[in-house]
């Protein structure tokens, strides 16, 4: 069974039971300061989680690309990635745990057709404030028992604390802000069997055997996460009204247990990239010596394609920075494998071979437009450090034992464009070992000598989905809609940023606004506050939404529907009409006194101005 059917019998599965098919988002979320990436799926659909209506419906499926680098330290391994796919379906308040967990056994059981003895569970052992998830428990045992296989606990299913089997963008209980939503999880393992043990490099090295174990014998294939919780001011959990389900499950690791091999990267979303890399190394991954590198590159260069596709180029920030390390310690790899110059033309075929095999299962790439997108990004980048990779892997074998330090690994990234996680990585070759917390002082020392003013770095979203962010956040309506009633139609939101003090609003125009135009605006949007105006909420179909000239940013993230928000009614006068998806207060009576504040440059034609909700 190849992966693409695999991504395809999921989505039939699930849209046969009432579930909408919604597109993968682009992995550079959208009002999300916590993170860089998409790294689940569940993140586009956060305020949905928490209450707010979607447009297509409860009940949704999809296949998410992501990017999580957390993991980019055990990529080399058999099964660890930073891009992946991830099949998912969600229930906002239509079904919970029964219809979820009796669903995903079927599915892996019937339509992947894995041997349910080699299917092990995990679930949450429950603490002081969530109790031990004994529904979960009583499910499996159900379910197993209707195939005639027992499911004790500790045998088949095992319980663990919240940093095994709990769910939140920002981890365990106590590291989740306030109002944030996140809840236990039960995680579906696969066996590849007893032969797989290494057990002397687990934490656990001095137990038994569990799924948990991380000794390579047992692989996580599924997580059925259950919404059932919300961060309080006071750090309580309050149960959600509206429980919902987020599920997500890694297509490499599905494919890997169709395949009964433990190694992701001899599946057919790997097979093709990795023969392109021996091609061109002259190396054999079947070589045990040759795989973790040849895992890396393979691994770094489908991640930076994804990433080039969704518009990120290198830089020395944010995502850019992330999408340089990946393709330059792939080249330092491909340096090291093949001893010499990483060609150019080696990692266009590769980035090539990325294209082709998505665009050829349909998904993601059009290989005609995309090709000629991605290549000038790669040899840009590689023609950039190709002409300091020599040297400074020359200086690097240079440095005795008593030189592998912070100021000299600084040294590589200053003169030399080595971020550190590769000079660590080769400090470790020599056995060196690097304390960040002094490279980033010797960074920051020398940041600090060397600017006298640092470049303001726009993140745009939303900090939390609290009463003050949720305010502001609709205040950001009416200052878009007064810009373009004082300022001139031509002005459209580049971006935005809010915290619960303070809102921050980026848009097109070209010289400061006047004392004025800030005047007219600050005093219109009370006005609009003292009407006490209806704001709603309507879904329309995505052309409807077009043509009847509503403000958005029309893209490749929109379904078929879109939420589209509107401040007034006919009766009191319709001040603003935008597609959003984040949340919003019902009457604009709600909110304190506007008061703009700052304004400032960001770059050309685009100006930013700061805004504040004051007691009356």
């Amino acid at each position: 069974m190849t992966s693409a059917q695999i991504r395809q019998k999921y989505l039939k599965f699930f849209a046969d039971r009432g579930h909408a098919v919604i597109p993968s988002a682009p992995l550079v979320p959208e009002n999300d300061p916590t993170t860089l990436f998409i790294s689940a799926g569940m993140q586009p659909l956060i305020s949905n989680i928490l209450g707010e209506p979607h447009p297509l419906g409860k009940r949704l499926v999809n296949s998410q690309k992501a990017i999580r680098m957390q993991d980019i330290k055990e990529v080399g391994d058999n099964r660890h990635t930073t891009f992946f796919e991830m099949l998912g379906n969600w229930s906002f308040g239509s079904y919970f745990k029964k219809e979820q967990l009796s669903w995903i056994f079927e599915f892996l059981t019937q339509k992947l057709s894995l041997n349910p003895n080699r299917l092990f569970i995990s679930v949450f052992e429950g603490n002081q404030s969530v109790p031990k998830d004994m529904e979960s428990i009583k499910i499996w045992q159900d379910l197993f028992s209707e195939i005639g296989i027992k499911a004790e606990e500790k045998e088949r299913i095992f319980t663990y604390p919240a940093s095994k089997n709990w769910w939140s963008r920002a981890g365990e209980p106590e590291k989740m802000p306030a109002g944030e939503p996140g809840g236990p999880d039960s995680e579906v393992f696969y066996d590849f069997g007893k032969y797989l043990l290494t057990h002397e490099k687990s934490i656990y090295k001095n137990e038994q055997c569990h799924p948990n174990c991380d000794c390579g014998r047992f692989m996580e294939i599924a997580n059925s996460v259950f919404m059932q919780y919300k961060k309080q001011t006071d750090g309580s959990l309050h149960e959600l009204e509206q429980k919902s389900v987020d599920f997500g499950g890694g297509l490499e690791r599905l494919s890997a247990a169709v395949n009964n091999d433990p190694d992701v990267f001899t599946t057919d979303l790997f097979a093709d990239i990795i023969s392109e890399i021996e091609q061109f190394t002259n190396k054999k991954y079947s070589d045990e010596g040759n795989k973790p590198a040849i895992r890396i590159i393979a691994d770094h260069l489908k991640a930076a394609t994804f990433l080039i596709k969704d518009g990120v180029t290198p830089s020395n920030k944010l995502q850019g920075y992330i999408l340089r390390r990946l393709i330059r310690r792939a080249a330092v790899k491909m340096h090291q494998l093949n001893g010499g110059l990483t060609p150019i033309p080696a990692f266009n075929q590769i980035c090539d071979t990325v294209v082709r095999l998505y665009g050829d299962a349909g998904v993601y790439f059009n290989q005609a437009i995309d090709r000629e997108k991605i290549w000038p990004v790669i040899e840009e980048e590689l023609t950039r450090f190709s002409k300091s990779l020599d040297r400074g892997l020359k200086e690097f074998n240079k440095y005795s034992f008593d030189q592998l330090n912070e100021l000299n690994a600084f040294n590589l990234f200053q003169s030399y464009g080595f971020p550190y996680e590769i000079t660590e990585e080769l400090f470790k070759q020599k056995g060196g070992k690097l304390e960040k917390e002094i490279f980033n002082q010797i960074f920051e020392e020398h940041r600090q000598l060397s600017q006298t003013t640092a470049a303001k770095v726009f993140k745009g979203g939303l900090a939390d989905h609290s009463e003050a962010v949720t305010k502001l956040h609709t205040s950001t309506h009416l200052l878009h809609a007064a810009l373009r009633k004082f300022v001139g139609t031509h002005v459209r939101q580049k971006g935005s940023n809010i915290t619960a003090e303070r809102l921050r609003f980026d848009f097109t125009h070209n010289s400061k606004l006047t004392e004025k135009e800030k005047s007219d605006m600050e005093s219109w949007i009370n006005q609009q506050i003292a009407k006490d105006l209806p704001v709603s909420c309507n879904s329309v179909s995505l052309i409807k939404a077009k043509e009847e000239g509503v403000l958005a940013f029309f893209g490749e993230k929109y379904g078929e529907k879109v939420n589209v928000y509107t401040i007034g009614n006919e009766k009191t006068g319709i001040v603003s009409k935008e597609v959003c998806g984040g949340p919003h207060v019902a009457r604009t009576g709600v909110l304190e006194l506007f008061k703009l504040g700052k304004e400032e440059t960001v770059s050309a034609g685009v100006r930013r101005v700061y805004a504040f909700l004051k007691p009356k």
